[in-house]
């Protein structure tokens, strides 16, 4: 019972194994960043695309820094298992799709090797935010940050994404080998374009030759990525022993809901990633939209309400009837300022949010959540307004989600634990919300350099905002929910 996974010979019948024979499979793409939520997502839509169609499209995995993701996968074969988890139960299924990973920092060569393979067709990205080097003012990249820094002084021996790419795609061209599809994953917007246009300038500084190729030959398509994949805990390795029967180093538990929405524009060929519910269309933003909207603003007016009502965590708020209540009018309202969008129902996806919220395995903390609200807002929340005038669409849960944040901001205490308030411009918000009356907050707010003219302009909007923040202020937030709910 405590031997590696090294087979799928053998596992209980209620494991679901590749559906395909593994060597019969070579590879196709380099994926870059080989943490939980691609073992989650991309290698998972694509065991179903190698089971559903064949192909050789199996993926090499690449960590910028850290050795340990490969580690953990080498002694096994570059089998893992993926324990989904929701309210029905936990469901193990091992993933055949890796045959190998490799860690730049320790195995340069063999990345280098795999990303200029003739065979690779398509490089995969996700590494956060973070991993990019950008600078969001120019969309271009930050000089300031370590690996920009680094890849510009030693171009030869990249250490960060960009300078990989270039560096790949400079010898690909150099040896008459054709330029690899370039495929972000991360929770960014438009984040093809945003890739493009930081591989590019990375290229202007390092590889000037190289600027034209990128922006004429290279595709850059955008993706919209959803699959929540917490932390693994101590108990996944127990977890997945009990269920496997051995030993699993790689094992990674996730929620059982997934989305993929893809820019279908694949010159060098693509897997069928529809085998696994993966939605193709020819413009993404409609979904990142959506997502923002219905997910995301749902997620921080729960987060800044459920925080000050008492609820660590979203499962919490949502065994709350009267804050349940209200997630769902957020769902429903932003759904109504939306427009119909090919292989998306709206009723079945806001269920699908509710159960997501509700699962009992995920812990996802409602303070977490409530950070950055300067840099969420904007684009979860207040985008939404302009489209529900024009609409005709209620707003009174959006003044709601508007005058929650505002009392966090506050920071009052008279309801609720001491907290810190988590922002990149927590020293000028803090001085906005700090023992100011509602009606003050708002005005200072409709000032604020990040708050979109139209929407601070919109005096009816500010109206309605304003008494619920003075009874967030001045009463319990459960009374206050209670009262916004009946």
């Amino acid at each position: 019972m405590t031997d590696r996974l090294t087979t799928t010979e053998g596992l209980p019948e209620s494991v679901q194994r590749p559906g395909y024979v593994r060597d019969a499979r070579g590879t196709g793409i380099v994926h870059i960043g080989l943490g939980a939520f691609h073992k989650a997502h991309q290698a998972v839509y694509t065991d179903d695309a190698l089971a559903a169609s064949g192909g050789y499209w199996r993926i090499i995995g690449v960590s910028l820094r850290s050795a340990e993701p490969a580690a953990e996968l080498a002694p096994q074969n570059g089998l893992y298992t993926v324990i989904a988890r929701d309210a029905a139960g936990s469901r193990a299924r091992v993933i055949g799709a890796m045959p190998g990973a490799y860690c730049l920092k320790t195995q340069r060569q063999p990345v280098l090797d795999a990303l200029c393979a003739p065979h690779t067709w398509i490089v995969s990205i996700t590494v956060t935010e973070k991993g990019y080097g950008l600078d969001r003012a120019t969309g271009g990249i930050d000089t300031n940050h370590p690996a920009i820094t680094a890849d510009l002084a030693t171009p030869e021996t990249p250490q960060g994404l960009a300078g990989l790419l270039v560096l790949a795609l400079r010898q690909r061209r150099a040896a008459g080998v054709p330029p690899f599809t370039i495929l972000s994953c991360d929770n960014l917007p438009e984040n093809g374009p945003l890739t493009r246009d930081l591989i590019a300038d990375l290229a202007r500084h390092a590889a000037p030759d190289l600027v034209n190729h990128i922006l004429t030959d290279v595709a850059f398509p955008s993706t919209m990525v959803d699959r929540i994949t917490p932390t693994r805990r101590a108990q996944t390795g127990a977890l997945a022993r009990q269920m496997m029967g051995h030993v699993d180093a790689a094992a990674i538990e996730t929620e059982a809901f997934s989305q993929w929405v893809i820019e279908d524009h694949f010159p060098t060929g693509r897997p069928e990633w529809e085998a696994g519910d993966a939605i193709f269309v020819d413009d993404v933003r409609p979904y990142e939209t959506m997502k923002l909207r219905m997910l995301n603003g749902a997620h921080s007016m729960l987060a800044y309400a459920g925080f000050a009502a008492g609820h660590r965590y979203v499962r919490d708020v949502m065994a709350d009837m009267a804050l349940a209540r209200l997630v769902r009018r957020h769902l429903g309202a932003a759904a109504a300022t939306l427009p119909t969008l090919p292989g998306v129902d709206f009723r079945g996806y806001t269920a699908q949010l509710e159960d997501w919220f509700r699962n009992p395995h995920l812990a996802h903390g409602t303070c977490q959540i409530a950070m950055d609200g300067s840099e969420n807002m904007p684009q979860r929340l207040f985008s939404a307004i302009p489209d529900a005038r024009q609409k005709a669409v209620d707003i009174r849960a959006f003044a709601f989600a508007t005058a929650a944040w505002l009392r966090h901001l506050s920071l009052s205490t008279h309801d609720c634990v001491p907290y810190d308030s988590r922002d990149p411009r927590k020293e000028t918000l803090t001085a906005i919300g700090f023992n100011r009356t509602a009606a003050e907050i708002v005005q200072v707010m409709r000032t604020a350099d990040f708050i979109d003219r139209a929407i601070a302009d919109d005096t009816a909007f500010w109206t309605e905002v304003t008494p619920i923040l003075d009874d967030m202020l001045s009463r319990p937030m459960t009374e206050v929910i209670a009262q916004e709910a009946s």
